[in-house]
């Protein structure tokens, strides 16, 4: 059975139901948590009635800095909402660990954007090395991934087309909402990961809801095809893409090919004068919820309730 642990700024807490028992660890980072695996099922075996959820205040449970790697349309909803067919070729991209923030702390929208995005996606928190060249099979991961958490992989979509720029447009502060609960698996756990189901609201109203069957290229293969060029270590981030249902949508086959005749300059201030009636962007005083869990609550990663507001 998974493990919830909660990070405070007081320290590390295993969840036990609507209750937490601090964890006796002197670790600081989550790679130093990982290390420490006989604390937390100390703690989350102890008797102790322990401390409510509700009176704890959450940070991210991925400390940084760290690696903050993500995969490029990965959910075939996400890949027909973006106007892909056929094959689509695994893309990775990095962000900036200053991005990572708490599960409750407020999006902050930049000035200069206009079109901010939300993406619910399913972080892997590495619990070893993953050194260049290494082959991952679906038997291989308990021995590289220690757990997950549930992630916002915030965009901002003028940012991303008009500079094709993902690594800027991904990165601002603020733009990965993380936790609350690292779920730290047993192996047992991991054939559990396809009944996982993605769920964003905004303001109420669903915007995604799918389930890890959706995903195109899966755990064991993102991890081999990543290490192809990228070493990883505990404590680590993989955000493994976003289901359909992001307010970024494709326009219509007729649009893109008149708009392709189009210079690049009067190509874009079409594109945007339309987005801009578009009313799935977030805007100030929006509330993003997001929940990742499988259907009989074995595996779930908490709650996300993040406001959106103007940077001052």
């Amino acid at each position: 059975m998974s493990t919830n642990v909660l990070r405070t700024p007081d320290g590390w807490w295993a969840v036990r139901d609507e209750h937490a028992v601090r964890i006796d660890t002197k670790a600081v980072t989550t790679a130093g948590l990982l290390a420490d695996r006989a604390a937390v099922r100390e703690a989350a075996a102890s008797g102790e009635s322990g401390t409510p959820v509700a009176d704890l205040v959450a940070l991210p449970p991925v400390t940084t800095p760290c690696r903050v790697v993500a995969q490029m349309v990965n959910y075939r909803s996400h890949a027909k909402d973006s106007g892909f067919t056929g094959d689509i070729p695994p893309t990775f991209f990095r962000k900036a660990s200053g991005s990572v923030s708490g599960p409750h702390e407020a999006i902050v929208r930049p000035a200069h954007v206009r079109f901010l995005d939300y993406e619910v996606e399913l972080g892997l928190v590495m619990g070893a090395p993953l050194p260049v060249g290494t082959v991952v099979e679906e038997r291989d991961l308990p021995s590289y991934v220690a757990g997950l958490v549930l992630t916002n992989d915030v965009s901002a979509r003028d940012v991303q087309l008009t500079k094709t720029q993902f690594y800027e447009s991904k990165s601002y502060p603020t733009f990965t909402p993380t936790g609350p609960y690292l779920a730290l698996l047993e192996p047992e756990d991991f054939a559990r990961l396809i009944d996982l189901r993605l769920r964003l609201n905004v303001n109420g109203v669903p915007r995604q809801d799918r389930t890890l069957a959706d995903m195109i290229v899966r755990p064991a293969q993102a991890l081999t095809l990543l290490a192809r060029f990228q070493a990883l270590d505990p404590g680590d981030l993989l955000l493994t893409g976003t289901p359909g249902g992001t307010a970024l949508k494709a326009p219509p086959k007729p649009v893109e090919k008149i708009a392709a005749l189009l210079p690049p300059a009067l190509k874009w201030k079409a594109f945007f004068n339309g987005q801009a009636k578009n009313p799935r962007y977030l805007r100030n005083g929006d509330l993003v919820t997001a929940t990742i869990a499988t259907p009989d609550g074995h595996i779930d990663l908490g709650e996300q309730r993040t406001a959106v507001a103007d940077a001052t």
